[in-house]
């Protein structure tokens, strides 16, 4: 499912499953549509969250379409805030909404302030870059607490 942030710009929401569907004539209101007879049809989509192979329980479900999603309001400060343009090069296609701190390593969704525009290309150049100190630490932790038992 896409979603409209401005004209001619989309947003892929993820996979979502129709669940149910409806239909109702409404009467079209405007200078148009001076005849009271004038009606159109809506129809109404009920949608769910596909499951991904990645997620396994309900609990995980929820905490991927909340967490990682970007609400619309954040994304329309950002596309404006960054004039529609990636941050690095200012291509204006092919854009993605980045979080400066990613969403695994505990940053968030809610507000513009950690999250940019960047190009695929800049994008995937910054994924390769990201480092925790866990990985660094670890080894030289255990090290430590080693030679602190031999010499206790």
């Amino acid at each position: 499912m896409y979603e409209k942030i401005i004209n001619g710009v989309w947003s892929d929401r993820g996979r979502y499953e129709l669940v149910d569907a409806s239909a109702k004539s409404v009467p079209v209101t405007g200078r148009r549509h001076s005849s009271s007879s004038s009606t159109r049809t809506v129809l109404r989509f009920f949608l769910r969250p596909a499951a991904t192979p990645d997620v396994s329980t309900p609990q995980e479900q929820l905490a991927l379409s909340i967490g990682r999603q970007i609400p619309t309001a954040v994304k329309v400060a950002v596309f404006k805030r960054d004039q529609g343009r990636c941050v690095q090069c200012g291509a204006t296609d092919n854009l993605h909404f980045d979080h400066d701190l990613p969403h695994s390593k505990g940053g968030s969704s809610l507000t513009e302030a950690n999250v940019k525009l960047l190009c695929a290309r800049h994008n995937l150049q910054k994924s390769d870059k990201i480092v925790t100190l866990g990985p660094l630490l670890g080894p030289l932790v255990a090290a430590f607490l080693a030679q602190a038992r031999r010499g206790a």
